[in-house]
């Protein structure tokens, strides 16, 4: 069937003519009904492809005659139309025809055949062509052999062209010619032609057709030779047209500018651009430079319009832009086409806003005239459309009261036009306001979005592209290396051209850009624009910055940050910087001036804060609007990110973001985050509720921005860091000299970048840290200070935090690193920050304690460096800090910090601003100290191990090991330092310290002490204890004597600590005692040291200034230190005693046998207990008998020391006054009581002189007073007989001394004497108390001096000595009973000075200061003189007693003859009493000497005798009452003396006539004088007659009579042949007398007489027979 119809359909066509003719005729006819038939015949026959050739010319010559007859216009056309369309047939002359037939209906006066017409015409024209692309199609494979054509070949020769090839060309030719008004040569029978039309059709064909020009040299040659002039000789009237030039000035009329022909010229400019700029590079060049002529202000409105239109279709498309670029701009001698470009669009921007836009061209010319009037600028208002009521805002640019609505033109990116595309125009129509600029907004945009996207793609590839290669030249599988270098060689020249065009570009068009984006962003009243502009700019930015362009860069970048700031903002970083000298400078490019323009500030932006510029003198508030904002949030973008482009520009970024921080009010919190705070500075920030929305968004941007940085390189972190120091700089400088809040934005953004950098935190610790160290943290303005030390410490502690990878403890270098800054801190003054940098400390302790390692001396020393002056919260912080290592960290830090702690803890004791810290930190090296002593071992172990280590370095660098206490081993330096730091504190000005610290020393030395190598004591007591020792006595003597009031705040000072001078005696006793124990408790390690006696002595010096210093505590506290060394027994030698071979060597007794050297150079054992000790040492090794003659020397040594003390102590001062020191008696007590013990050990070498020195200081303290106020505690009341304890003492001395003499050899007992002087002279103070010096005392203690001296003025009060005395006077008679033969005590004259002594108080008798002190002497003298006498009589030949016998005759005569007169109130009983001790006196003359008086001095006899005699008369007392008298008058003592003399008269033992003599001759003087009285009475009697005679004449005769009484019976007891004969005859003559006294008139003499009379009875016998024998 198909070929049926094939075959069919080839037939008609072969006879097409025939059948066609037919219907040719029917149009002939001119019939219109016959005419439509025949056309529609015609055109089915056309359309089923019947018609050949010739057919078909026939067809067109019958409608080219219905044409000229205007027949069925609308068909004819139809007709062309599908002849042309349905095949291919028509062509050359035929072709011409139909395409002239179809231009001739165009231009006939019928609009629809027109218009029918002109779009026949139009798609004729596309047939033609799309044949020539079909035959190019089917030719395409078949190779041809190119035809060389000639330059100047006629423009005609087209033979090389294939038939619709050739067609086109000559259709194309032709329209060229007709626009260019020339006649056609192919187009034959053209009558008219419009311009506008020709250039439509040649701008479609270019447009449709592109490729047939570029693939075709003819065609090619057509563009170039024909083209290109006619359309820029068709631009002239244009360029030379000035709007606003009067015409008649200029001498030829110029043309005026044809909007439908302008306008189409431009469309056919833009495709020429598009579609051959690389045919027509040159003749683009002029095109472009035309196009941006067009933009001037002084071009026609609608010009500068479709002119903006055209270049706006350029900008988008960025690759074309780039050609320029590489074409022009990069050439040398061409024109900077691109820039021109850019720079027009920005011109054309500022010259929209400098001369106000008219819509009408009519007006253009009054409007130019005019423009100084401003009669057609906008009004400021404009913008406000008033839509049902409301009023809303338009978008728009507003700028110098010029205000330009923004209209929406186009979607982004493509270059739709408005104007280009009225074809139908004839007039210019009105623009509408705002047109130009929006187009010109949007080709920036277009541009700038084009450019960098286009760039960056490229930038990315190459990236991609190095890291593929660089990946594969590092994969080792690689076979050949050549090919591969090679195409990195062609990538890298291909880089570097690239990379050239970028950065031409980028210089070519940032400065108008800038200017253009600048001004609008000034000017841009809405948000979506100014969010346009700002992203503009900000890739602009980021752009420059990664093809490392500075200067651009930098201007973008302040531009940006310009519009975040308040107008005139006065911010010097914007206006110094390289980037800022662009601002106020004009650029002049090739004849175009672009202005940078300054933010105007009459922005009508909403204003949404108020605030406070950042300045030195802010004056008065700023405010931001919301595009300021707006902007505010692009800069963050762009940092965010594209922080790593930013480089040097961070500066400019933060500097703004700084200030408007600032102004916001946004303040740091921890972290470094900003959050919006109250207002520091008051009322003057205010925000409004939109921007209060904001804030926490743009404090979190701002955040993320430092957040980011961790992603940033390391160069430009460094960038970032340096930027944030300068600007931190800038805002210090800002904050001097006055308080106000500073701007902490940069301290807390360094903060927040350290944070998150952390992983690579080395790399910038440095210039943070130093920053912040170095200025923040010195800063005078404390908000400023608060916040660096707040970084620096928030920093430190997150790095110690921080999981380093390697951890930080494989990593000690970091770890000191992060550290560093926190001892650094210690070196700033500021209070506030030394205290942050203890609590970070604290934080560190307590999160990080375990593992500090290394870092332990960098945190201790931070916590030693608090000095005194700094303030008590800041001690107290890092108090608590050191508390804490101490309890929980010893055991964790390396054993060689311990040191440190010690010093530190030391160091605290020793501020004197919180007591009850001092006094803790002294707890704290008690515990610390018990630490030591547990881990002892290990700390000992590591300490060795690590000065090993040290030793070694130290020997290498061949500098020798320093440190303190060097010899001692490691260990043992800890213990002294810990000693050291004690002692110190031993000597603080505040006493509770120095107790504290006194108690702890030597409790730590008493507890720990055994620790120690031996060696080391020897440091201990010399460089500690001693050390300490010398101090404290030098503190103790110069301290102030002024009473302190109170001991600060409410507290009461006892009086017995209120001058700093009581309260070092405090510590010299603590101190001394301490010394002293240890020297006690330790001896037996001390004294094999080789030095020990020296130490002693030292000890010793410092008992005796402390026992003579003017204290009475520490003088008495010195003496018990003095008991306590004392008490040491030397150590027993036995095997169970603790022995450690000494230092010295000691000649070994032979008998041991020999010790090897070893032996005796052995390291001492140091043990944990005595018991283990002493297990060291066997058997078999004897222990080491320490000298006995060293021993001896030290007791000799206390010896002379406890008498310098005593003899200095006790000598009574020269003068006195109220401040005069006088021993107290405990001290004086203590001191004699130390005696005995002493004594035990030197009495082998005590000798007479150290009896005479101890005697004196007997003698001396026995002889102290007491101070009044103390003597009620002392003194018992005077009635009590009680020694006080010093007297016991100093008679306890002395019997010791008797002891060990009676005791001793026989050289010894020399000593008697002196002992017995020593009591005697202590006997006699019963009657005389000792004088001290000058003294005045009362004697408080004698009652009869008492009621006279009670209110006496003295200040001291003597000592009941009466006690001591007789308890004396009983030593005395003891100790003569056991030694009165020894023969010392004969020689010395002993009972002589015994009597001697005695005669004081007998002789005072009544008189002496206590009754029973004469008592006793009687007793005593009895009892003495019961043992003397025999041995005097026994050396009475010797004469040693010689002398002794006149003292005791005066004695017994003081005694018994007294001159003191009893007391009155003397009972008769006690009389009595006393009579009858008179009486034994008498009885112990009676059986002691009288019988033995031929062994005794006569004269002593005599003297006895006189005395016996006076006692038997002479007794009376004158004082007695009458009614006493017969008491009282010692009748039993006249009795015993008579009888005594009587017996002795008549004694049978009379061995000499003369001794016989003696006694008769007593009793002749008796008998004589008692008739002398009695004659004298009776005579007296006689003549007093009544009157009675004195009392004491009476009493007399009495007496008398009863001697006679007395006598008789004397005389009759005695055997008779004893009395002589004379004697008889005396009392006989007696008789006669007596009688002659009866008549007396008193009763007791009469009685008396009566007594007298009656022995005389005995006489009456009757006269004997021989009277003579009698006689004789």
């Amino acid at each position: 069937m198909q070929k049926e119809i094939s075959t069919c359909q080839g037939a008609l066509k072969e006879n097409s003519s025939e059948v066609v003719q037919p219907f040719l005729m029917g149009c002939g006819t001119k019939e219109p009904k016959i005419t439509q038939l025949c056309l529609a015949a015609i055109q089915r026959l056309m359309s089923h492809e019947v018609v050949s050739e010739t057919a078909a010319g026939n067809i067109i010559n019958m409608l080219w005659q219905l044409m000229e007859n205007s027949l069925e216009e609308l068909k004819l056309l139809q007709t062309v139309l599908v002849l042309l369309t349905t095949n291919t047939v028509v062509h050359d002359e035929a072709l011409s025809k139909a395409i002239v037939l179809c231009f001739r209906l165009h231009f006939t006066k019928d609009n629809i055949t027109n218009n029918t017409a002109a779009a026949t015409v139009r798609q004729v024209v596309t047939v033609v062509f799309e044949r020539m692309v079909a035959e190019d199609e089917r030719y395409r494979d078949v190779i041809e052999q190119p035809v060389l054509v000639q330059a100047n070949s006629n423009r005609r020769s087209v033979s090389t062209l294939k038939p619709c090839a050739k067609d086109a060309y000559m259709l194309f030719q032709d329209l060229c010619q007709l626009v260019n008004a020339d006649a056609p040569y192919w187009l034959v029978g053209m009558t008219e032609m419009t311009r506008t039309f020709g250039l439509e059709l040649l701008e479609s064909v270019l447009n449709d057709f592109p490729q047939v020009f570029l693939q075709h040299q003819e065609f090619s040659f057509l563009l170039k030779e024909r083209v290109c002039p006619l359309v820029i000789k068709l631009f002239s009237p244009n360029i030379k047209f000035r709007q606003g030039s009067n015409t008649s000035s200029s001498p030829a009329p110029v043309e005026k500018p044809y909007f439908p022909i302008c306008m189409r010229l431009l469309r056919v400019v833009s495709v020429l651009i598009k579609q051959f700029y690389s045919l027509l590079v040159t003749e683009c060049e002029i095109f472009l430079s035309l196009l941006v002529r067009f933009l001037d202000a002084d071009k026609p409105q609608w010009l500068r319009a479709v002119a903006v239109e055209s270049i706006h279709r350029l900008c988008v498309q960025p690759q074309l832009l780039r050609s320029f670029c590489q074409s022009y701009d990069m050439k040398q001698h061409s024109t900077k086409v691109f820039r021109d470009i850019v720079n027009a669009l920005g011109s054309f921007i500022q010259s929209l806003f400098l001369v106000p836009p008219t819509g009408n061209p009519a007006t253009a010319n009054q409007a130019g005239n005019n423009n100084a009037g401003g009669t057609v600028s906008a009004p400021a208002n404009s913008g406000m459309l008033g839509i049902g009521g409301g009023v809303t805002l338009l978008p728009a640019f507003e700028y110098r009261g010029t205000w330009i609505p923004i209209l929406t033109i186009t979607v982004q990116g493509s270059a739709k036009a408005t104007y280009l595309e009225m074809l139908d125009k004839v007039e210019p129509p009105t623009i509408p306001e705002g047109y130009a600029m929006s187009v010109a907004f949007h080709c920036l945009l277009d541009l700038v979005r084009g450019i960098t996207s286009m760039i960056e793609g490229e930038l990315g590839e190459i990236e991609t592209e190095c890291q593929t290669t660089s990946e594969a030249a590092s994969s080792p599988t690689q076979s050949s290396e050549q090919p591969e270098l090679q195409s990195t060689s062609d990538q890298m020249d291909k880089e570097r051209v690239n990379r050239a065009v970028w950065e031409e570009m980028v210089n070519a068009c940032w400065c108008g850009l800038l200017a253009a984006l600048s001004l609008l962003l000034d000017a841009s009243t809405d948000e979506a624009a100014t969010e346009n502009i700002l992203k503009a700019e900000l890739t602009m930015a980021a752009l420059c910055g990664r093809l490392g362009l500075v200067t651009s860069r930098d201007a973008f970048i302040t531009a940006i940050c310009k519009g975040s700031l308040p107008p005139h903002y006065a911010l010097t970083v914007l206006n110094t910087t390289t980037a800022a000298t662009l601002s106020n400078k004009s650029y002049s490019i090739q004849g175009q001036n672009v202005m940078m323009i300054s933010p105007s500030s009459e922005s009508h932006q909403q204003v949404v804060a108020v605030g406070q510029p950042l300045a030195v003198q802010p004056q008065g508030t700023v405010m931001l609007t919301s595009k300021n904002i707006q902007c505010m949030r692009t800069l963050l973008n762009l940092a965010h990110c594209h922080g790593a482009v930013l480089g040097t520009s961070w500066q400019l970024v933060l500097a703004t973001l700084q200030h408007l921080v600032w102004i916001l009010g946004l303040k740091p919190s921890s972290g470094g985050a900003l959050k919006p705070g109250r207002a520091v500075e008051g009322p003057s920030t205010v925000l409004t509720t939109a921007v209060m929305t904001d804030l926490p968004v743009i404090s979190n941007i701002l955040s993320r921005l430092f957040e980011s940085s961790q992603y940033l390189d390391d160069v430009s972190l460094h960038h970032l860091i340096n930027a944030l120091c300068s600007l931190s700089l800038e805002a210090m400088d800002m904050a001097y000299g006055n308080n106000k809040e500073p701007s902490l934005f940069a301290v807390a953004k360094l903060l927040e970048t350290g944070l998150v950098n952390m992983h690579r935190i080395e790399i910038l610790w440095r210039p943070l840290t130093g920053h912040l160290l170095e200025k923040v943290c010195q800063h005078p303005n404390s908000r400023m200070r608060e916040w660096g030390a707040e970084a620096l410490t928030s920093l430190i502690k997150a790095g110690l935090t921080f999981n380093h990878e390697p951890p930080l403890s494989q990593n000690q270098r970091l770890q000191l690193l992060l550290l560093n800054p926190l001892k650094e801190m210690s070196s700033i003054n500021h209070p506030d920050i030394r205290l942050k940098q203890l609590e970070c400390v604290l934080q560190i302790l307590q999160s990080q304690g375990d593992s500090l390692g290394p870092g332990w001396p960098l945190v201790l020393g931070v916590m030693g460096a608090i000095r005194n002056d700094q303030g008590e919260s800041l001690i107290r912080t890092a108090f608590q800090c050191l508390q804490l290592v101490v309890t929980d960290f010893l055991p964790t830090m390396p054993c060689t910090c311990l040191q440190i702690v010690v010093d530190v803890a030391g160091s605290f004791g020793l501020h004197n601003q919180e007591l009850n810290i001092s006094l803790t930190s002294i707890g704290l090296l008690w515990n610390i100290s018990d630490y030591f002593f547990q881990r002892g071992e290990t700390i000992e172990k590591e300490l060795n191990k690590e000065e090993a280590a040290q030793q070694k370095q130290a020997e290498e660098k061949g500098v020798v090991l320093n440190r303190p206490f060097h010899p001692a081993p490691p260990f043992d330096c800890l213990w002294l330092c810990l000693y050291a730091k004690l002692g110190e504190l031993c000597v603080d000005p505040r006493p509770a310290v120095r107790k504290s610290a006194g108690q702890t020393l030597f409790s730590t030395i008493g507890a720990h002490g055994t620790l120690l190598q031996h060696s080391t004591w020897h440091t201990v007591i010399w460089k500690v204890l001693f050390h300490l020792l010398d101090r404290v006595r030098e503190s103790s003597t110069t301290a102030d004597k002024e009473k302190i009031e109170s001991g600060g705040g409410n507290i009461l000072i006892h009086h017995s600590r209120d001058t700093a001078e009581k309260q070092w005696a405090e510590t010299w006793v603590l101190t001394l005692a301490g010394v002293a124990r240890i020297f006690n408790t330790r001896r037996y390690l001390l004294q094999p040291l080789g030095d020990f006696s020296q130490a002693w002595d030292v000890l010793l010096d410092h008992i005796q200034s402390a026992a003579l210093s003017k204290n009475n505590e520490v003088s008495l506290a010195a003496l018990k230190s003095f008991q306590e060394i004392l008490q040491i027994v030397s150590p027993v030698r036995d095997s169970d005693k603790p022995e450690t071979p000494p230092a010295v060597n000691v000649p070994v007794p032979v008998l041991i046998g020999s010790i090897t050297g070893s032996g005796l150079n052995r390291p001492f054992v140091r043990t944990d207990s005595i018991g283990e000790r002493l297990g060291k040492y066997s058997s078999s090794e004897p222990p080491i008998v320490t000298d006995e003659l060293e021993d001896l020397n030290l007791w000799w040594a206390a010896w002379n020391t406890w008498y310098r003390i005593g003899s200095e102590s006790t000598k009574p001062p020269i003068t006195f006054d109220k401040l005069t020191f006088i021993p107290s008696q405990p001290f004086l007590t203590a001191l004699i009581q130390i005696f005995p013990a002493l004594y035990q050990h030197i009495k082998s070498g005590f000798n007479m002189d150290d009896l005479q020195k101890l005697g004196v200081i007997l003698h001396s303290a026995g002889s102290v007073p007491i101070s009044s106020d103390a003597s009620p505690f002392i003194l018992p009341s005077y009635t009590e007989a009680v020694l006080t304890s010093l007297q016991e003492a100093v008679l306890t001395a002395l019997d010791v001394l008797q002891k060990a003499i009676c005791v001793g050899p026989e050289n010894m007992q020399i000593m008697y004497p002196a002992i017995f002087d020593q009591l005697l002279a202590f006997v006699e103070f019963s009657c005389k108390p000792p004088q001290y010096g000058q003294l005045e005392t009362k004697h408080i203690a004698n009652a009869k001096y008492n009621q006279i001296q009670l209110f006496a003025p003295a200040e001291w009060v003597a000592l009941n000595y009466v006690p001591f005395a007789e308890r004396s006077l009983e030593v005395v008679v003891d100790l003569y009973q056991k030694t009165a033969c020894h023969k010392a005590v004969v020689n010395e004259k002993v009972l002589q000075n015994i009597i001697k002594t005695l005669r004081v108080p007998l002789s005072l008798k009544y008189s002496c200061p206590s009754e029973s002190t004469w008592k006793l002497a009687v007793s005593s003298l009895l009892k003495v003189l019961s043992i003397g006498l025999p041995v005097a009589r026994q050396h009475a030949s010797s004469g040693k007693f010689d002398s002794m016998w006149p003292e005791l005759a005066s004695t017994f005569e003081d005694f018994l003859f007294t001159k003191s007169i009893p007391p009155d109130n003397l009972s008769i009983q006690e009389f009595q009493r006393n009579e009858s001790i008179d009486v034994e006196v008498v009885q112990l003359i009676s059986t002691e000497i009288l019988p033995y008086a031929n062994f005794i001095p006569k004269e002593f006899v005599g003297q006895i005798m006189t005395m016996l005699n006076k006692g038997s008369i002479h007794s009376q007392s004158s004082s007695f009452t009458e009614a006493e008298i017969d008491i009282r008058l010692r009748e039993e003592f006249s009795k015993m003396c008579f009888e005594t003399l009587l017996q002795f008269s008549f004694s049978n033992k009379v061995t000499t006539p003369q001794e016989g003599y003696i006694s008769r001759m007593a009793l002749s003087v008796l008998l004589k004088r008692s008739q002398d009285v009695l004659h004298r009475y009776i005579e007296d009697e006689r003549l007093s007659g009544k009157c009675p005679l004195p009392r004491q004449q009476v009493t007399e005769i009495i007496f008398v009579l009863k001697a006679v009484s007395t006598l008789i019976d004397s005389l009759k007891k005695t055997q008779p042949e004893n009395v002589d004969g004379n004697t008889w005859a005396q009392v006989i003559a007696l008789y006669p007398t007596l009688v002659e006294c009866i008549t007396c008139s008193s009763s007791e003499v009469c009685s008396a007489l009566k007594e007298a009379l009656v022995p005389f009875k005995d006489f009456m016998q009757p006269p004997a027979s021989k009277v003579q024998n009698g006689e004789s």
